[in-house]
């Protein structure tokens, strides 16, 4: 390794280490069990021109969207002390739950870069405990927030106040929001420690690396379809992807027109999700591609506006970010299958069944926020992961003493889904079994896929088996939202993923 090489790679290891600083003093500082104990947070460092120049290994989700937002933000006036704060999807944002805190980074008068830090508050307002509902129109989602300045030179602005006044739970958001901040104070001290004189080359190292990943598959171009399931909806997607030149272009203008439903995506969801599968491929050669605005040059994805995957206000888009933004990982990967067939796993649960509960009139008022994991596909080198979360998410359980601690609610089993895996000479990974009881009357809303359409087996493996919702030993179908008393028991059981090879 040349001198310059090794510098720069010392550079990545800083920004990246800083990164995953920031998420820890976020996760210590957090009140609400979501961030503290889920990890549903991401951290990012930007550059002076609001270019991503490191992340964390956070939530893929939220990464790959956060660009978008920056790239807004930075075409705003920036001053030292300033922290901007959004959620809106349409500007870059995920869902409005995903509040994002942009700080800029100074030096004297000079602008060095943007400590960013994402995370899922369990409720921001809207029509239900929680703020994931079945939605028809944004505005009932929650709170919408642009890009707004919640300090303007290191003092609050009114819109703190008015953010918690529109929530059920102000105590707990103000705490997370002030996690948020500190974790933002941490970047912004560590980063004007740095030496920023190869951000440049750190930006073109990754833009090589990628182009030699890309390089060795020539030029090819493979069509893939996919369907997301919906409660009784098939919303069909189709991809063509062109490989040429050590580059990728991720044309998915042929999506179904956008729905009166919350699963939705916007084009910054969209794009995250098909940047996903090629930083999956990245990371498992002997050489590992770097993860910045460089390596994303190399990409191009293609959305038509007004589509499932381009969509704009009203439409809803709570679910997109977690439900669709799964299947568009499953298009990507099908028809990368076509032409690493055997680097592909077949198709995991790829749903992250979104369960948010509350009750603002209980004392103390509650929301409580999870997803759930499901099995992951086998592969050629072995068995899928059983019960874990999969693709565009990479959060952890709620553990049962913490779930039963802060919240009304007693868990009565938590368990591997045996059989749920796809038959295969490498069985599918299996989804779990999750049984809680209310304790209190709640708010309770489910909004999950793959309850019809079974995630595939891949070179002659089977399907695993879909999801399955309970209430009292009766199936109800998601996207699904009651009041429910005290004493009711739910039980989720998640998909499987598909298995590979044919069985023996």
């Amino acid at each position: 390794m040349s001198a310059r090489a090794y510098e720069i790679t010392l550079f990545r290891n800083q920004l990246e280490g800083i990164a995953e600083e920031m998420g820890r003093l976020l996760a210590r500082s957090a009140f609400s069990p979501n961030i503290r104990e889920r990890l549903d947070f991401s951290c990012a460092l930007f550059s002076a021109q609001g270019q991503l120049l490191a992340q964390a290994a956070h939530i893929p989700v939220h990464l790959g969207s956060l660009p978008d937002l920056v790239a807004v933000i930075h075409g705003y006036p920036q001053h030292r002390g300033d922290c901007w704060i959004a959620n809106s999807p349409y500007c870059g944002g995920t869902h409005l739950p995903d509040l994002t805190l942009v700080k800029p980074i100074f030096k004297g008068t000079q602008l060095l870069g943007y400590a960013a830090a994402r995370a899922h508050h369990s409720d921001v307002g809207g029509m239900t405990a929680g703020s994931m509902p079945n939605s028809q129109e944004i505005y009932q989602e929650g709170l919408i927030l642009p890009p707004s300045l919640l300090l303007r030179r290191g003092r609050k602005t009114d819109l703190w106040d008015l953010l918690l006044a529109n929530v059920r739970t102000p105590v707990e958001r103000e705490g997370d929001l002030r996690a948020q901040l500190a974790s933002c104070n941490l970047g912004e001290r560590r980063f004007q420690s740095l030496d920023l004189k190869h951000s440049d080359s750190l930006l073109e190292a990754a833009e090589q690396q990628m182009e030699h990943l890309l390089l060795p598959l020539g030029s090819q171009q493979v069509w893939a379809e996919e369907e997301l399931d919906w409660g009784q909806l098939r919303l069909p997607l189709r991809l063509c992807l062109t490989i040429e030149e050590g580059r990728a272009q991720i044309d998915l203008r042929e999506a179904c027109p956008a729905q009166p439903a919350p699963v939705n995506a916007t084009r910054a969801i969209t794009c995250a999700a098909a940047y996903f599968p090629f930083f999956c491929l990245a990371q498992s050669g002997q050489h590992k591609v770097v993860i910045n605005a460089g390596s994303l040059r190399r990409l191009t994805v293609l959305t038509r506006p007004g589509t499932l995957l381009h969509a704009a206000p009203p439409y809803p888009v709570c679910a997109g970010n977690v439900e669709t933004s799964q299947r568009v990982c499953d298009l990507v990967w099908r028809a990368l299958a076509q032409i690493l067939p055997q680097r592909v796993p077949a198709q995991s649960a790829c749903t992250m069944n979104n369960l948010t509960l509350g009750n603002a009139r209980a004392t103390p008022p509650f929301t409580y926020y999870e997803t759930c994991g499901g099995g992951h596909g086998a592969s050629a080198e072995g068995p899928g992961v059983s019960g874990q979360q999969i693709a565009m998410t990479n959060t952890r359980n709620t553990p049962a003493e913490i779930l039963e601690t802060y919240f009304p609610i007693r868990l009565w089993a938590y368990r591997l889904r045996q059989g749920s895996g796809g038959a295969g000479q490498h069985p599918g990974g299996k989804g779990v079994t999750r049984e809680l009881e209310l304790l209190h009357e709640a708010q309770v809303s489910l909004l999950a896929s793959r309850r019809s359409l079974a995630a595939r087996g891949q070179a002659g493996g089977g399907s695993g088996q879909t999801g399955l919702d309970q209430i009292h030993d009766q199936k109800i179908d998601p996207p699904w939202s009651d009041w429910m008393p005290a004493g009711t028991r739910l039980v989720l059981h998640t998909p499987g993923g598909g298995g590979w090879g044919p069985a023996s």
